[in-house]
């Protein structure tokens, strides 16, 4: 481990114990996702207390997330919800939304929370089509390469006021490469590009250093 790397795993292990200590539900959310063999793709804590927070001050009753992993920060983002709240969270195998489904159950947000399988590009229209209400706030963490296609979506169930966040951005700083080949570059940048070009869109992009390494998000809200 380089030693930028450790300096980054200290900082954010001060701010997690001090600002966003996790509870037994996160971590066993963590625990039986490993056991499981799900990768370690997971937020992490103090970028989960961010989701909570931004749906706090977004006053969200209505979350999308799409990429459920084992619902680590699906339990984040639906701990920010009223009791009459409801949060969508799509996966695409259905191993790791079982493990989320059990997670979920566990941290007391079955009754607000569900998880549907399936590809999520299969899954929106679906959605769709049962002419939800909008949806306050949607977090975007699944393949890369759909980035463009899941903000258009976001788009399309979401309102005038709503937040739609990108994570994973910056890809090692590969984002600035036009000419990458990396299907998740390029998807990537598609979806940096549409909010750039989209007068429905008003956005801004954050690079983070920390446990996850060199990363960001993007932030947009809908604005027409």
């Amino acid at each position: 481990m380089s030693t930028a790397q450790q300096l980054w795993d200290d900082v954010d292990a001060y701010f997690t114990d001090l600002l966003a200590p996790e509870d037994e539900a996160l971590i066993a959310a963590l625990r039986d996702s490993d056991a499981a063999g799900l990768p370690h793709i997971n937020v992490a804590p103090n970028q989960g207390k961010l989701l909570h927070l931004l749906a706090r001050i977004q006053g969200a009753r209505r979350i999308l997330e799409i990429g459920t992993l084992g619902g680590y920060s699906t339990i984040w983002l639906g701990r920010a919800l009223p009791a009459d709240g409801r949060l969508i969270t799509l996966e695409y195998q259905a191993k790791h939304a079982e493990v989320a489904r059990r997670n979920l159950e566990r941290a007391g947000l079955a009754g607000i929370t569900e998880v549907r399988v399936g590809p999520a590009l299969e899954s929106l229209p679906k959605l769709a089509e049962e002419q939800p209400e909008p949806f306050d706030l949607v977090f975007i963490d699944a393949d890369k390469v759909n980035n463009a296609h899941y903000v258009e979506w976001a788009l399309k169930l979401t309102r005038p006021g709503s937040l739609i966040l990108l994570d994973n951005v910056v890809r090692g700083g590969q984002v600035t490469d036009a000419g990458s080949e990396d299907p998740s570059v390029r998807g990537t940048r598609a979806a940096l590009e549409l909010m750039a070009s989209n007068p429905k869109l008003s956005a801004t992009a954050v690079q983070t250093v920390g446990s996850k390494g060199h990363d960001g998000f993007a932030l947009a809200r809908v604005v027409g």
